[in-house]
């Protein structure tokens, strides 16, 4: 048990920072979601995109082993082309094989998701091939501050990093939604897209930037797992994506906050399992708390039951 309990706080650390990657692509899930009522299951490769973007511009500013701009501007770099990029993805992939078929059944909608997903997974694979590519980000970071020690917990540069940048990419989306013009509008449009529509409100416009903001923020997680975990492929959105759908139902799909919520507390019980598990077993927690979601709370903890209509 005294094992346990030294293991506990490093866990936690762990847990929170995965956590807040899981919230950043539950967000794009349950954006989607809370106006158009879909699942975006194309909204993982948008992830995995997301990281070969970072991965290019880190490729290209770090040729030859020679960085040509300190670590800070590299990765500023990095999040803010591979958000541009997944940004202007999520556009197009709502205005060509969303829009279309906004007012069709919401199974066509489903299975254009799972259209767009392969294609964009198979698009990647094709022309960067099914090799990992590597985030060689040591070079950048100065070795004193590479790794702190506090107590018994260990805090590596690239954590500290994720952890920062998702939580503050939370707060600036809390604060457009709650405080902005557009976010009042994003608000009343996923409420009752019908009467937003007759108080003026550009629903189309909204939608647009619904998918906009979703998927950069995917894309940035997609960057920070890169620099974590320094690694990419063709096939890191599969399983990014089930995550954070399950974020999404943990908290509540459609709320953002309850995505916000469901990120963090599922990377805390996934980091807790593997102190008394093997990490091989951390996915089946995941997927195990989904199903008890989906059979005792649907709704999730921040949703709301809606009653049926008879």
């Amino acid at each position: 048990m005294d094992v346990y309990l030294q293991q506990l706080p490093q866990q936690l650390v762990n847990g929170l920072t995965i956590g807040g990657v899981y919230a950043l692509i539950a967000i794009g899930y349950t954006m989607v979601y809370g106006i158009l009522f879909m699942l975006n299951f194309a909204h993982g490769e948008v992830y995995m995109i997301g990281g070969f973007a970072g991965w290019w511009v880190l490729h290209l500013l770090t040729r030859n082993s020679m960085p040509i701009m300190n670590a800070a501007i590299v990765i500023s770099l990095m999040l803010i082309i591979a958000m541009a990029v997944t940004g202007l993805l999520g556009m197009m992939i709502e205005r060509f094989a969303y829009r279309p078929l906004r007012k069709a059944p919401r199974l066509n909608l489903l299975l254009s998701a799972l259209g767009v997903s392969i294609f964009l997974q198979n698009l990647v694979l094709n022309y960067q091939g099914a090799e990992i590519r590597f985030f060689h980000v040591s070079s950048l970071i100065a070795e004193s501050i590479r790794v702190f020690h506090i107590g018994n917990v260990v805090l590596s540069f690239t954590r500290i990093l994720v952890i920062c940048v998702t939580f503050l990419l939370m707060a600036l989306l809390t604060v457009m939604v709650k405080k902005t013009k557009v976010g009042k509008a994003m608000r009343a449009t996923a409420q009752d897209t019908e009467a937003a529509t007759f108080m003026g409100i550009d629903v189309d416009r909204i939608i647009v930037l619904v998918f906009l903001v979703g998927s950069a923020l995917g894309g940035a997680a997609g960057t920070l797992v890169g620099l974590l975990f320094t690694q990419v492929d063709y096939y890191v959105g599969f399983q990014a994506g089930l995550k954070g759908f399950t974020a999404a139902v943990l908290g509540g799909i459609g709320n953002i906050f309850g995505a916000m919520m469901g990120g963090i507390m599922l990377g805390l019980l996934e980091s807790l399992a593997t102190t008394f598990f093997p990490s091989a077993y951390k996915d089946v927690v995941a997927f195990v708390i989904l199903i008890l979601v989906l059979i005792f709370r649907p709704w999730g903890l921040m949703g709301e039951k809606i009653p049926e209509k008879v």
